[in-house]
């Protein structure tokens, strides 16, 4: 199976979706003929026209309102933010809009789109190219929140999340960009809701989304070469929907769990799950919920600090002894 890297799985479903479907297109600054920010969208410009990989002018809240209007009419728009960061500027149309038009439609309108890009901190860019909005946008009913940790997840997800009719926001991470993971050549798409047991483990749970998972197999190895615990990892890699019952059966497994979450930790994505663990299957807990996120204060400009406020191998470490 070929090792390639989580910008080319991505680069990789969108071709892929091109191809199956005439009405993708890719919409984004400097996705044609600069090959995107982040060169996710690298060749695909040459290869498939101006009709179906556009530029966009630096105004978020303009391109991503035409790709809701064109969503609307029967297009399956793949938007790309320079940085999830950007994304607030354009918050009426994704969440009064994108998220609501179904419902307010009472069902006869759809609203296929994709919205994808980084959502990190950990590249020293400061506060305001640095956040993590998963927690917000999965905050609105009617939006769905994908967040792949691996090259694998990528493409899956993201084919999933073209195909599907309601729109869909994917989270990406910069720092994976350039990591590898085996892919199958053979296509396949991962469904939305679906979380990813990474790790068997059977005294304690880890449970993580995003690049907070490899953060938490780290941690795992140190666990298990350490200290003879046997933790378990479990990716969600949906947010909204959200795979409960994996989630549950995790803990009904090793009856400890900590949460990584590279969100940050008032009203995050964490403490909706730490408190549908206590609301569900609490009688199965050994021992109090305990969650490792970022620090609670704006991203970090410093190299040297940054990596500190992120969760660290080292602190899901102290974690988990503390309740095993």
């Amino acid at each position: 199976m070929p090792r390639i890297t989580y910008r080319t799985a991505l680069n990789q479903a969108l071709s892929e979706e091109i191809l199956r479907d005439e009405n993708v297109v890719i919409i984004g600054e400097e996705v044609a003929r600069y090959n995107g920010a982040y060169k996710v969208t690298e060749g695909l410009w040459e290869r498939f026209g101006d009709k179906r990989v556009v530029d966009a002018p630096i105004s978020e809240a303009g391109f991503i309102g035409m790709g809701i209007g064109a969503s609307m009419l029967g297009i399956r728009p793949v938007m790309e933010l320079m940085f999830w960061s950007f994304a607030y500027v354009a918050w009426d149309q994704i969440i009064n809009n994108a998220g609501q038009v179904r419902y307010m439609s009472g069902g006869l309108i759809n609203c296929p789109i994709v919205i994808r890009g980084p959502a990190n901190g950990g590249t020293n860019v400061g506060a305001t190219h640095s956040h993590t909005p998963e927690n917000f946008i999965a905050n609105t009913p009617g939006l769905k929140v994908v967040c792949p940790a691996t090259a694998y997840d990528a493409k899956g997800l993201m084919k999933a999340a073209i195909r599907d009719n309601d729109p869909v926001c994917v989270m990406e991470n910069t720092l994976l960009y350039g990591e590898s993971w085996e892919v199958p050549e053979e296509e396949y798409v991962i469904p939305l809701g679906q979380a990813d047991l990474k790790r068997e483990g059977s005294d304690i749970s880890l449970i993580a989304h995003g690049r907070a998972v490899l953060t938490a197999l780290k941690a795992a190895e140190i666990l298990e070469s350490d200290h003879g615990i046997r933790a378990e990892v479990l990716d969600l890699r949906s947010i909204r929907p959200l795979d409960e019952e994996a989630i549950f059966d995790t803990v009904r497994k090793t009856h400890r769990v900590v949460l990584v979450d590279e969100n940050k930790p008032f009203c995050g994505v964490s403490a909706q799950i730490a408190a549908t663990i206590q609301e569900n299957v609490f009688d199965d807990l050994d021992a109090p919920v305990q969650r490792v996120c970022s620090l609670d204060a704006p991203a970090i400009y410093s190299p040297a600090l940054e990596p500190i406020q992120l969760p660290t191998p080292e602190r899901v470490v102290r974690k988990a002894l503390d309740i095993c």
